[in-house]
C-alpha cells in the first residue's frame, strides 16, 4: 500500500472509525470497497456486511464496546459523543430516580443473563419505551439476544450514518 492511500484510510477511518462503537476496524477493513461511497445507506450496508462477515468472537467484542444505558460511562461523562447524544435524544438524563434505579437493575440482570449489555437503537425511543423493551427482551434466549443485538447494532450504526450526512450531498 502506498503512501497516499495509507493516509486516505487514516483519514477515511478518523471520519468512520466511530459508526460501531470503539470498532474502527470496520472502517478499516471496509476502506476499499467504501472509500468512494457517496450514499449513507449503501455505505451503511456495506459495513454491516463486513460485521456480519465477522466471526462470533469479534461480534461479542462488539456488542461488549457498548455502555450501558444509563450506566455508570453516562453518570460519570464517560460515553462517546454519539452514545451521550444518543441517551440524551431518548431522555435518559431525565430519568426519576425510580427510573434510574430500574435501568440500573435491569442492566445488572441482562448482563448478569447474557453476558454483555443490553443494545437498543434508542435515538427514536424514548425512557419508557427502553425500560419496556429491557423488561421484554429479558425474557428471550442468549442466541435471540445475540442477534437481536447485532440487528440494533446496525440500526445504531444506520442512524450515525444519517447523521452525518445530514444537509450534505457527499461523503
Amino acid at each position: 500500500m502506498n503512501i497516499a492511500v495509507s493516509l486516505a484510510m487514516e483519514d477515511f477511518v478518523k471520519r468512520f472509525g466511530a459508526v460501531y462503537e470503539h470498532s474502527p476496524w470496520v472502517a478499516e477493513q471496509c476502506f476499499v470497497q467504501a472509500c468512494k461511497v457517496q450514499d449513507p445507506v449503501k455505505l451503511a450496508e456495506i459495513f454491516a456486511a463486513c460485521v456480519d462477515r465477522a466471526g462470533t468472537e469479534t461480534k461479542l467484542a462488539l456488542i461488549r464496546a457498548h455502555p450501558d444505558l444509563a450506566g455508570r460511562a453516562a453518570v460519570a461523562g464517560g460515553l462517546t459523543a454519539d452514545s451521550s447524544d444518543e441517551q440524551a435524544s431518548a431522555g435518559i438524563g431525565q430519568c426519576t430516580p425510580e427510573e434510574f434505579r430500574r435501568f440500573q437493575e435491569h442492566n445488572a440482570r441482562y448482563k448478569e443473563k447474557f453476558g454483555f449489555p443490553f443494545i437498543m437503537a434508542v435515538r427514536n425511543s424514548n425512557r419508557h419505551q427502553i425500560l419496556a423493551a429491557f423488561e421484554r427482551r429479558l425474557k428471550n434466549s442468549r442466541d435471540q439476544e445475540f442477534e437481536q443485538a447485532m440487528v440494533e447494532i446496525h440500526e445504531i450504526a444506520r442512524l450515525r450514518l444519517a447523521k452525518m450526512f445530514e444537509g450534505s450531498s457527499k461523503v
